[in-house]
């Protein structure tokens, strides 16, 4: 049997240091959410973010990403070596980062791509319907705010 307590300990060691921006729908109130989640989760600060339709995300070409018509997709960029993910490899190389019991999550790896984004593509057509309509926008507190980058 795998022991997946010494892989979770190995990848902790080589995850010391790194960082991600996470690139997101800032016009989502499903995406804003989810940001404001992730980011409590992230208990060790090593997750930046970053809307879509900023200048980063314009810069590094990340921008064709956001939403048209139907879903956009998040993306996730591994500052240490610039991979780049998106879709469910992005929310897999997310419960990588955010490390701890977050890790199992990653065990989606092992689905087929195809299987993973069929279902991402479903939850990101409807996340409009998931998070409801909000007739302003929530301000992110102070923390959160000194780690959005545009």
């Amino acid at each position: 049997m795998w022991n997946l307590f010494a892989v979770s300990s190995t990848f902790n060691n080589e995850n010391e240091g790194m960082r991600w921006v996470l690139f997101f729908d800032g016009d989502c109130a499903f995406c804003s959410g989810s940001v404001r989640r992730i980011f409590r989760m992230d208990r060790r600060g090593r997750i930046d973010f970053a809307p879509l339709q900023g200048a980063l995300s314009g810069e590094l070409g990340f921008s064709r990403h956001a939403a048209t018509g139907g879903g956009g997709t998040l993306v996730l960029l591994r500052e240490s070596d610039g991979a780049v993910f998106t879709r469910s490899d992005a929310l897999i190389e997310l419960a990588r980062a955010l490390g701890g019991g977050w890790r199992v999550f990653a065990l989606a790896e092992w689905l087929p791509r195809a299987i993973r984004d069929r279902v991402y593509r479903c939850v990101a057509a409807n996340r409009q319907r998931l998070a409801g309509r909000k007739a302003s926008c929530v301000l992110p507190d102070p923390g959160l705010a000194a780690r959005l980058r545009n």
